[in-house]
């Protein structure tokens, strides 16, 4: 697969618009229902850290890995105009053993981690091994169920024609990269002895949209934010979402 590194200075110019400002949103909405307040995290793939800031935010420790110094600066950054203080270390998915030895977490997190990948159950693997014994693990991932709405909705006939058979993309960052079944992942999963507690569709309504747009003011915004959070855990809409969110643990003796 393709590299996020090759995109990542469009992820960062990207970070103020709409779309990024759903989907960050709707993740850390739905993770303050399943993290606790104090809780230890593990975000791997930290990037700019928007989640680990906002769950710092509710007095989690945080740890977060990614291999861009460039997005670790600008967490630092914000992190201390908010005066926290997370770990942050220098490093990929590959290297947990060698980064956090034998340390395991209440949460661990992989937002947009799995799309760039060769093996996911690889990839699965690894991070439950982070997960502690009551502990969850949080994903996200480019739903493959869904990989033709977004260019039939903006009319680009020929691509939504071939994304039917296919589960590579290449995104909007300008990286080739993979879509996953929900069944697939739930399938690694049970390999790696997790089981899905909830699962979410991220940006049902509003994928299409161009990414020159950005969030409206006066209010304009919350309306659709609560319309996303509504169609993220309901069927059938949630099926239709951009990404998928799922929430995993270690099922109960």
């Amino acid at each position: 697969m393709g590299s996020f590194e090759a995109g990542e200075s469009t992820w960062v110019a990207k970070l103020g618009n709409l779309r990024s400002t759903i989907r960050q949103e709707l993740i850390g909405r739905q993770l303050d229902h399943h993290i606790a307040p104090s809780a230890t995290v593990l975000d791997v793939g930290c990037g700019q850290g928007t989640q680990g800031l906002r769950l710092m935010n509710r007095s989690c420790v945080v740890t977060g890995i990614d291999p861009s110094p460039e997005l670790l600066a600008l967490y630092e950054q914000d992190a201390l105009a908010l005066d926290v203080s997370p770990e942050l270390l220098p490093g990929d998915i590959s290297q947990l053993d060698a980064l956090l030895g034998d340390r395991t977490f209440d949460a661990v997190c992989a937002h947009g981690v799995l799309m760039y990948l060769d093996d996911p159950a690889q990839a699965i693997a690894t991070l439950s091994e982070r997960v502690a014994s009551d502990g969850l693990l949080s994903i996200t991932f480019k739903n493959a169920h869904g990989l033709a709405m977004r260019p039939a909705l903006r009319g680009e006939w020929t691509s939504a024609i071939a994304a039917f058979d296919e589960t590579t993309y290449h995104n909007e960052l300008g990286v080739d990269a993979t879509a996953h079944r929900l069944e697939e992942v739930e399938e690694h999963l049970k390999a790696s002895g997790l089981a899905i507690d909830e699962w979410y569709g991220i940006r049902v309504f509003n994928d299409a949209i161009s990414g020159t747009i950005n969030p409206p003011r006066g209010g304009r915004l919350d309306p659709i934010l609560k319309a996303e959070e509504l169609a993220s855990r309901t069927d059938p809409y949630r099926w239709l979402g951009s990404q998928f969110h799922v929430i995993a643990s270690r099922p109960k003796d």
